[in-house]
């Protein structure tokens, strides 16, 4: 388990509530029923990561126009950093690309997930094929 900041918890459980339409898309149509577990709105350290994939250590944060401004590209470089330092991988996804490029989205995601997993394990986890366009 991830150390966490628990002063975060109500805020998490607010934004598993309150989905964005593209963390909701993603989230139904794909990570609720991939065989590897994720969670929503996961706390880690002093962050609360959009998905988190324990066993692949992957986080996936969905980026939508607001983390274009300088100042919050530095936020997020700073998050990133701080996941990498407790070795996850984080996977930055433009809301536009769940819009536009549903399917690829999720291969990509798939991919990183297989090349997370130890080789034993992802010999089993299945393709991305269940995805939605």
């Amino acid at each position: 388990m991830k150390a966490y900041n628990k002063s975060n918890i109500p805020l998490a459980k607010a934004l598993r509530k309150n989905m964005t339409p593209w963390e909701r898309k993603l989230w139904y149509e794909f990570l609720r029923d991939y065989p590897v577990r994720f969670q929503r709105q996961k706390a880690i350290d002093n962050y609360i990561a959009d998905f988190y994939c324990a066993k692949a250590r992957l986080i996936i944060e969905l980026d939508g126009g607001g983390h274009y401004t300088e100042e919050q590209i530095e936020k997020d470089r700073m998050r990133t950093e701080a996941f990498k330092k407790q070795n996850i991988k984080v996977l930055r996804i433009c809301n536009l690309d769940i819009d536009r490029n549903f399917r690829g989205v999720c291969e990509y995601i798939d991919l990183a997930v297989k090349k997370s997993l130890p080789q034993s394990a992802a010999l089993t986890a299945p393709s991305s094929e269940g995805a939605k366009n």
